[in-house]
């Protein structure tokens, strides 16, 4: 018997998609029956299919919450790909747990940490029960190192700071993978109290 709920993971640009198209078409080519799911709010995708940023590309089904992923699994469905799982709610959990007790393949590819450098969603409790985790890294953007393991969240250029929304919907913001070195937060707040503090302390 081989794996029931695998997880892959990491920054952005890490090829999370990628890898779970490739291990989903060895599953086609086996004759697998599989259904694709995507999170309604993925933002990146242009219609019914997930794309990778090199162009693979598979039809999925689009679904707003986790429980809706039940309604769309046939009795004879095999395997259940599911991209982008960290934008799901926490229904997420229990969902794919009962996937897996009804005998289905899990294979799920998600964001580990937010922008902000903490676990996203869902993800603790996802990785701890799933069987294989794979946990990929990226090409820094800034640095070019091959250890990127963030996600760092730029606004017109600059890097976004901890008071930033966790999800961004049509926004100005662009995303690049970054090293621990070359990631960073700024907390506009402390910093905004740190120069009051200054030019209170110089008006006195």
């Amino acid at each position: 018997m081989g794996y029931t709920f695998e997880i892959i993971t990491g920054p952005m640009s890490c090829g999370k998609t990628e890898e779970l198209l490739r291990r989903v078409k060895r599953c086609i080519i086996a004759q697998k029956k599989v259904k694709v799911i995507s999170p309604e709010v993925d933002t990146r995708a242009k219609g019914d299919y997930i794309e990778s940023r090199n162009g693979l590309w598979l039809d999925a089904i689009t679904v707003k919450n986790a429980r809706d992923i039940l309604s769309h699994i046939c009795a004879d469905d095999e395997v259940v790909a599911i991209d982008e799982i960290q934008f799901f709610d926490s229904e997420i959990v229990s969902v794919v747990r009962k996937l897996a007790e009804h005998g289905k393949r899990v294979i799920a590819s998600g964001l580990d940490l937010d922008f902000k450098g903490e676990p996203f969603g869902s993800m603790p409790e996802l990785l701890c029960i799933a069987d294989r985790v794979d946990k990929l890294t990226a090409v820094c953007m800034k640095c070019g190192s091959d250890h990127a393991t963030r996600t760092q969240r730029l606004i017109n250029g600059f890097p976004a700071d901890k008071s930033s929304p966790l999800i961004m919907i049509g926004g100005d913001e662009t995303y690049e993978a970054r090293c621990l070195k070359c990631y960073e937060l700024p907390d506009r707040e402390s910093e905004n109290k740190k120069k009051s503090f200054r030019l209170l302390s110089f008006g006195k």
